[in-house]
């Protein structure tokens, strides 16, 4: 027996290295690699671990190592925001009398003129390569999240950003004896402006009206100290050691809030790790994190052009965000190195850009790294509670569409920055969370709070219609018409209609849950007290508001959100449902792309998905792949290519359109938003092999499937808290190997399974 045991201890052991070795090699060659480093920043290596982050570059003659960290920030107030006119009341009455430019020059004007607040970069590290010839290789390796560089002459340059330490590391070898890195700090003070100053292309640095920061020496240590706004100040630091012609050596950077709380600056702190540790023991700390990150989830698909595309998502979602970090903002830890500020302030966009950063940790089962982004939002509960008393006048709560880093308003195109449904929007996420992971201590302490707190606000600020129903003062629908005064609607849009009702009705499913019956009474009759969403009377389709319809290409999908992400409108709600959404995708393909960004292309890979149009999901998607990213995959919001795809041509860069391609591939592969798990519900029909490892679906449950020569061969369900799983049947007309514990009616299998269960679905023979 003993003998039995220990052979099959062996056979597992055997098992689980080729199922690593596998998964591994299936995300390396996803790897990018190029032989030449880049010469511009936001072409770049991207290292990161949620605080932390670095850009690899070529600046000149110089090996650039662009340093960011996430809480570096210029805090000032906004001085509008204190005025008597920062009341929703008074907009309206400007609204309503035409005097809408004094809303203008109050709120948008600052944003667009003033530099601050704002993310700000933090330093950069260069080392001189002139000597080291041509470059042979570059390689970011996703598996290792390490970037891997080689000169002809045999130099090697191996470096990454630790998964949890705050540091980077590096390691040369084959380089002159005397090699070492030089501090080169933002230039916060320059004679002259360098170009085009906007929020789009960045204002310049100088602006913040900063004194230059200092460059201390020490043998071979050196630190950067910079004083910003008030009292916050931030230390750049590295330090190294020699061996011939081998150098190693940390990095890290530290802000006024961490030395707060660690009482460790930046200097301190490399010290200690280059006493305490050694490159290859980080490294190996390091590689461990990013194993079991990419064993939570894995796909196959044989399309390579997206499944590059998906694992470099992927990437840099583990790359920008963790537990206990700030969220991931428009450019996360990779603000711009090019002398000026990150495109619109570098700051945190609700109107869709934090929303769409998040899609990919639900089906992707990264709950874990969403957490960063919910307890940020509940940090600052007290914040958004004021300012909602404050500009809304109300109890409950809403929250600012444009953010600071500690959740303060910012200003700008006010529909949206200061946008009633801002905070119904944000607690699809808390429901999200709950829903995917089952957790009933969240659900009570944080979900059902947050959603009640918004319901609230929400029925409070309404008021009633000629016809009784309820509406809003005044509604919008993100960005449709810009800041003019006609973005704001008398009739309430779809785009506040969709969330106002979606929260209502998820505040009464989850007091339901927690047996708050008065709660869930009140909730689902106020829902009712909300009118039908408005269609467009010529197509059918869903129009931004009564009489108000999608006619000319915008890049903002606001009024199809009750469609994605919400599910209010879904194709499993029948018919009528289903001539809504033919008639809507009709109108978006008649209208055009014209005015479309990237993210809207990623987005709309989302709807065909949901659509269960897989042809179309891959099309949309590999447009965005090839023509919206730079060769590093970084979506730049503008076309690139001149395709005709886009009328924007610019480059600023963003986050969200990476984000919410991986959700649309995940969309194709799997959905169980409606209660449902439908496997393989949107590929293309020339996808014969495809398969997926543990993604999630709601009820929290892990599926895995594999589909080869058209056919499902196997499915596998893992429960992690029990319960009952309704599956679409996946094998068609074929029989299942008997299970317990099943049933099936009209086509969906109802599985009862315990918590820790696991299960292998396959057709017989």
């Amino acid at each position: 027996m003993l003998i039995e045991k220990k052979i099959l201890i062996i056979l597992l052991v055997i098992l689980f290295s080729c199922q690593q070795k596998e998964n591994t090699t299936s995300i390396s060659k996803n790897d990018l690699v190029f032989n030449e480093l880049a010469a511009s920043w936001d072409e770049t290596i991207p290292l990161g671990n949620g605080m932390l982050g670095a850009l690899v570059w070529q600046n000149g003659e110089k090996l650039r190592f662009s340093l960011d960290r996430a809480d570096l920030w210029d805090l000032r107030p906004v001085e509008n925001l204190s005025r008597p006119e920062f009341s929703y009341k008074w907009v309206q009455e400007q609204v309503k009398n035409n005097t809408y430019r004094n809303v203008q020059e109050m709120f948008d004007v600052p944003y667009d003129q003033m530099p601050a607040p704002s993310k700000i970069p933090g330093a950069a590290l260069e080392f001189e390569i002139s000597t080291l010839g041509k470059v042979k290789s570059v390689r970011l390796d996703i598996t290792n999240a390490i970037c891997l560089v080689e000169w002809e002459n045999g130099a090697k340059l191996e470096t990454f950003v630790h998964a949890e330490n705050q540091a980077g590391w590096f390691r040369f070898t084959g380089v002159p004896e005397d090699f070492a890195p030089q501090i080169i700090p933002p230039q916060y003070k320059k004679q002259t402006e360098s170009g085009e100053d906007s929020p789009v292309t960045g204002q310049d640095l100088q602006r913040l009206g900063y004194e230059q920061g200092t460059v201390t020496s020490e043998t071979q240590k050196q630190i950067y100290r910079q004083e910003g706004w008030n009292d916050f100040e931030y230390e750049v630091a590295v330090t190294w050691q020699n061996s011939g012609d081998n150098i190693s050596g940390v990095w890290s950077i530290s802000s006024s809030f961490s030395e707060k709380e660690s009482g460790k600056p930046a200097g301190m702190l490399v010290t200690e790790m280059i006493n305490e540790t050694s490159f290859e023991e980080t490294f190996k700390t390091h590689v461990n994190w990013w194993g079991n990150y990419w064993a939570k989830s894995s796909v196959t698909l044989p399309d390579s052009i997206l499944e590059k595309q998906y694992y470099l998502e992927m990437y840099k979602f583990g790359a920008a965000a963790r537990d206990n970090t700030p969220p991931i903002s428009l450019q996360a830890v990779w603000t711009a190195d090019n002398g000026k500020l990150p495109p619109w302030k570098g700051d945190f966009h609700h109107d869709l850009n934090t929303q769409l950063s998040y899609w990919p940790s639900y089906a992707g089962n990264h709950l874990d790294l969403e957490m960063g982004f919910l307890n940020w939002m509940w940090k600052y509960k007290s914040t958004f509670q004021e300012y909602t008393k404050t500009y809304f006048g109300t109890e409950g709560m809403n929250v600012p569409g444009v953010t600071t880093l500690t959740g303060e308003p910012m200003g700008g195109w006010i529909q949206y920055s200061f946008g009633p449904t801002v905070a119904s929007w944000l607690a699809q996420h808390f429901y999200l969370h709950w829903i995917y992971s089952k957790d009933d201590v969240f659900l009570k302490e944080k979900a059902y709070p947050w959603l009640k707190e918004v319901a609230v606000f929400l029925d409070e600020i309404s008021v009633r219609d000629e016809q009784g129903f309820r509406k809003l003062p005044i509604s919008s629908s993100p960005e449709i018409n810009d800041n003019d005064i006609t973005a704001w609607f008398d009739k309430t849009t779809n785009f506040d209609i969709a969330f106002i009702r979606w929260n209502f009705e998820k505040a009464a499913e989850l007091a339901k849950e927690l047996k708050l019956d008065e709660d869930a009474e009140k909730w689902s009759a106020i829902a009712k007290e909300w009118p039908e969403f408005a269609l467009d009377s010529t197509s059918g389709g869903l129009a931004f508001a009564p009489n108000y319809p999608y006619s000319e290409s915008h890049r903002h999908f606001s009024h199809l959100v009750a469609w994605h992400p919400v599910g209010i409108i879904d194709w499993s709600n029948g018919e009528a449902n289903q001539k809504i959404i033919k008639a809507t995708i009709a109108e978006l393909e008649r209208v055009g792309t014209d005015w479309w960004c990237g993210y809207s292309f990623s987005w709309m890979g989302n709807l065909y998905a949901r659509a269960f149009m897989g042809e179309k999901a891959a099309e949309i998607l590999r447009i965005f792949s090839e023509n919206f990213c730079l060769p590093n995959s970084f979506h730049v919001n503008g076309e690139q290519h001149n395709r005709g795809y886009s009328k924007f041509k610019y480059r600023p860069f963003t986050l969200e359109g990476n984000f919410a391609y991986a959700s649309a591939i995940q969309e194709m592969l799997i959905q169980s938003h409606t209660g449902v798990v439908r496997i393989f519900p949107a590929i293309p029909s020339d996808w014969k092999d495809v398969s997926f490892n543990q993604l999630r679906t709601t009820g929290a449950f892990l599926v895995s499937a594999v589909k080869k020569d058209e056919i499902v061969e196997k499915v596998e369900i893992l429960s992690e808290k029990g319960g009952v799983i309704k599956l679409a049947n996946p094998f068609a007309d074929r029989q299942i190997k008997g299970l317990k514990n099943m049933k099936e009616e009209n086509g969906i299998l109802e599985i009862s399974m315990k918590a820790g269960e696991k299960i292998v679905l396959q057709p017989t023979r």
